[in-house]
């Protein structure tokens, strides 16, 4: 014994069921109007007064410069192969490390500032950089 046709069985429903976006909505609701009270209410700290004024300190540059015919030139100064290591490892060991720039001449061969840069590895200086000219 059938209560409806098999055409009512088929029928698609037309309605959105509103209940559990209502639900969704009730519940968010409610946990919105216990969690913002909460957050306007805080602890006044009154908190103590410091003045701090910020250290600028920057380290020094050291400049390397290696000529056309090799030869090694500290800030200015010309330096031997022998002396070049003891006074990489000095710059290393200050704190702040100096930044190492190396000017090599275009006309000196590159296996003078491997060499240089080499020396600079082994005596442990962490910043070097290159000085170039800029192009016309």
């Amino acid at each position: 014994m059938a209560f409806g046709t098999q055409d009512e069985a088929d029928d698609v429903m037309n309605e959105i069921n509103m209940t559990p976006l209502v639900d969704v909505m009730l519940v968010l609701l409610i946990i919105f109007i216990i969690t913002v009270p909460v957050m306007k209410h805080s602890v006044n700290v009154d908190l103590p007064r410091a003045t701090n004024q910020p250290e600028d300190v920057k380290p020094e540059t050291v400049r390397l410069t290696v000529d056309a015919d090799g030869k090694y030139y500290w800030n200015g100064g010309a330096v031997s192969d022998a002396e070049l290591e003891p006074l990489l490892k000095a710059e290393a060991a200050k704190q702040p490390q100096p930044d190492l720039h190396i000017r090599g001449d275009k006309a000196v061969r590159y296996e003078r500032v491997a060499q240089a840069m080499a020396a600079a590895q082994r005596a442990g200086v962490r910043k070097i950089g290159f000085v170039t000219d800029p192009a016309p």
